[in-house]
């Protein structure tokens, strides 16, 4: 089918194409949840869930086309990376001739796990005979003295270990104006002039030493291209919360964004580490403006990666993503709290796009991006408006305030499309003996996938309460900030947890109260919906558990690749999912053994 392969479909065809099936499908969804409320026509509360509900739609929409154009590439391409990110590769027979600068961005982190990775990173690029290209950079906004310290040692240990082969530099700014993306901003300004390329790195950042300079390569034989982004996976982990929650979005992942590739094309994400940059065009035309005003929505732009994605592409350079799992990982939360807390900046910062939308000069799909990245948080209160006007419209309606036929059709074809980007990665995964055996075979990938969907079901609402208050509170200027992340797994304490969760079991037990008086059979599939909240608190601190944690490594389910047989280069971190997960006993199968291989952990 050519029309999935880079040289054919141009690429505002594939825009058109992609909008008129988002279009449709919003027009198609809308009218059948007003046919489903017809009954008895149309009062305001009917209005209000049909608005709700419309508002939820887009990223829905979005992201099950995306799953079913990125599984069509995955199946039918003859290279699925080459069709949607068609740049030339660079060289592998040649040595490196440009400049990079390895930017490790921290503040108050454990610097043990950092001089971990950082050195694993910089013996693997020795050991490739490209380190002399490279120079890191430990760029801190640390505002603790006695990290500081630690990190100026950290330093001087890499220093003097890698001396010959790669130079490192440490900067300590006293303040974070501008917070990351001051940070940078600093970088450029300071020794920008010395780099061709800039590699951005979190804290928790590991990437190896070939998708270094596989990147590197692509920058070089591309000289239009101004970021590079690496499709980023997670490490394994013995976090019980993130081991599940990162099953799920490795999955979700690649058709999802080979999906987005197809037709975002040189107007692709940047999600802010584990991509290349071209120094002088980003230096130049991407710092961040001030947002004018008073309140948590001016200032400082807090997601800043997006924007400066939109301003390279304005400048004229291409932004492209590279949908392949080779190499570039991150650590995620390791507890329901953390991931909270990271989304509600994420949140800050997408609301404040709002100001952005009028930049002149910006590409339609940029400002389009932006829109989206509003509406993907705008979405959560849409949701729980959704649902409170529809428990509200079946309490106080004297006969069946919507049709089951057609109410039917649009949960299953909502629920369908939530879930698409998981069920075709694992469409493809299934189809292929290679991944079958690296998730560990057929039946542990069955069985980890029905119980990450439910995980993830009771997930979502606690996710929507937590945006929805949030959202309020900027109202009266609340701010979440830029602080120092949670990496490690640490047990939540059972009061924290209690009251940064209450409203979210206050939502489920209203909830639950409202399915008791339902039939079971008009509402079983949306119990999660409530059960998830009510037990939140439970699911946060027993998901931070390290106990838990051990025993979800020993299940065996939720397994990545990497587990079963993890990279050399891995091992150099001293993973706890890779030194502590228990081989099967000699002569036991393991599930799914027709076609999993025994795993290497």
């Amino acid at each position: 089918m050519r029309v999935f392969e880079g040289s054919t479909a141009p690429m505002t065809a594939r825009r058109v194409l992609f909008a008129a099936l988002v279009v449709i499908s919003f027009a198609a969804l809308a009218a059948l949840m007003t046919v489903t409320l017809s009954p008895g026509g149309y009062s305001a509360l009917d209005m209000v869930i049909v608005a709700c509900f419309m508002v939820t739609l887009p990223w829905t929409i979005i992201g099950f086309w995306n799953a079913v154009i990125g599984l069509l590439v995955m199946r039918l391409s003859r290279d699925p990376v080459d069709a949607v990110c068609p740049i030339a590769h660079g060289d592998a027979s040649l040595p490196l001739t440009s400049s990079t600068a390895l930017l490790s961005c921290v503040r108050n982190e454990d610097t043990e796990s950092l001089e971990t990775n950082l050195s694993a990173m910089m013996s693997r690029l020795a050991r490739a005979g490209e380190a002399s290209r490279f120079t890191l950079y430990v760029l801190s906004d640390t505002s603790l003295d006695d990290v500081a310290l630690q990190e100026q040692q950290m330093t001087a240990r890499l220093q003097e270990r890698h001396a010959g082969q790669m130079e490192v530099v440490y900067r300590r700014r006293d303040t974070n104006p501008g917070f990351k993306a001051g940070n940078i901003a600093d970088f450029c300004d300071r020794w920008g002039d010395l780099h061709d390329f800039a590699l951005v790195l979190d804290a928790d950042s590991y990437m190896s030493a070939d998708a270094i300079t596989g990147l590197v390569r692509r920058m070089e034989a591309n000289p239009r291209l101004g970021i590079l982004q690496s499709l980023v996976v997670g490490l394994p982990t013995d976090s019980a919360f993130a081991r599940i929650f990162q099953f799920g979005m490795r999955l979700g992942m690649r058709s999802y964004t080979i999906g987005s590739a197809w037709w975002q094309g040189d107007c692709g994400p940047y999600w802010g580490h584990n991509a290349i940059l071209r120094i002088k065009p980003f230096k130049e035309e991407c710092r961040l403006p001030d947002l004018p005003g008073k309140g948590p929505l001016a200032g400082t732009i807090l997601s800043h990666d997006q924007v400066e994605a939109v301003l390279m592409r304005r400048a004229g350079y291409e932004v492209r993503v590279l949908p392949q799992e080779t190499g570039s990982y991150e650590a995620n939360p390791p507890h329901l709290l953390e991931y909270i807390r990271r989304d509600l900046r994420w949140c800050q910062g997408n609301l404040q796009y709002r100001r952005l939308l009028g930049l002149p000069g910006l590409k339609p799909v940029s400002r389009a991006q932006l829109f989206l990245a509003i509406l993907m948080f705008l979405g959560s209160p849409a949701w729980i408006g959704f649902m409170t006007a529809a428990a509200v419209l079946g309490l106080v309606s004297d006969g069946t305030p919507f049709r089951a036929d057609t109410g039917a059709l649009v949960f299953f074809t909502v629920l369908t499309m939530v879930f698409a980007p998981k069920l075709a990665t694992v469409a493809d995964v299934l189809a292929r003996q290679d991944l079958r055996k690296a998730f560990g075979g057929t039946l542990r990938i069955l069985v980890s996938v029905g119980a990450e969907i439910v995980y993830a079901a009771m997930l979502a609402p606690i996710m929507a309460v937590a945006h929805t208050i949030f959202m309020g509170g900027l109202v009266f200027g609340k701010t979440i900030g830029w602080g120092a992340q949670a990496r490690g797994v640490q047990r939540l304490p059972v009061v924290l947890a209690l009251q940064k969760l209450w409203p979210q079991m206050l939502f489920g037990l209203a909830g639950l109260a409202w399915l008791s008086g339902q039939p079971i059979g008009l509402v079983w599939p949306v119990i999660p919906v409530a059960i998830g909240p009510l037990f939140a608190g439970l699911i946060a601190v027993t998901t931070s558990t390290r106990t838990l944690g051990q025993l979800a490594i020993s299940s065996t389910l939720w397994r990545i690749p990497e587990e079963t047989a993890p990279p050399e280069d891995l091992l150099d971190l001293h993973l706890p999912a890779l030194t502590r997960g228990p081989a099967p006993a000699a002569g036991q199968p393991e599930l799914g053994q027709g076609d999993a291989e025994p795993a290497k952990a």
